[in-house]
């Protein structure tokens, strides 16, 4: 089996095989998960010395998928993402530490609308495979909790019984499946 330490070269998120995904508590009482679907990314990978890895990533706004068209549509507007104004959303690391023997921390800077706040992701690396096709993968799951008032996504509504509509804190969540590029 491959370690993590065994890692190197530069790998390509595969979006096909690969969730970037977030979950907002909703009406104080539920949770609301969604993700985008247009995204690419390169990680260069040094499993020997992960100081010198690095990882940048750029999402697509307009592919934001809550399974609601309405919402979507809402998330779009100048209420939340400014679509408009400000179509991507981006990551690019600052620091990579191994925190264990599968595990380590992507530190960096992560850009929503024109607000850029650092961000430390844990990830797990959950394994390396060649596929059918010949391509070798690696795959890493990881989540971070961010505050979106941070980033200037400030809409809200109060509630009859109290509380708000939407919560503060969004959970990132991140399932990876990479390729090695030749």
């Amino acid at each position: 089996m491959t370690a993590m330490t065994d890692l190197a070269g530069t790998y390509a998120i595969d979006p096909t095989h690969s969730t970037l995904g977030f979950v907002a508590r909703h009406a104080m009482i539920t949770k609301v998960r969604g993700s985008f679907t247009d995204f690419e990314g390169i990680a260069h990978v040094d499993g020997q010395n992960p100081a010198a890895s690095d990882v940048t990533v750029t999402i697509q706004v307009a592919s934001i998928d809550t399974r609601n068209a309405d919402r979507d549509g809402h998330l779009k507007t100048g209420d939340f993402f400014a679509l408009e104004t400000y179509p991507t959303i981006t990551f690019a690391s600052t620091k990579v530490a191994a925190t264990g023997s599968e595990t380590v921390e992507v530190t960096g800077d992560l850009t929503i609308k024109d607000v850029t706040k650092q961000v430390t992701i844990p990830f797990e690396f959950t394994g390396a495979a060649t596929d059918p096709f010949g391509n070798e993968r690696i795959g890493f799951e990881g989540s971070v909790d961010v505050n979106r008032s941070d980033f200037g996504l400030t809409f809200n509504a109060a509630l009859e019984t109290g509380g708000v509509l939407i919560g503060e804190k969004i959970k990132l969540e991140f399932e990876i499946s990479a390729i090695k590029q030749a």
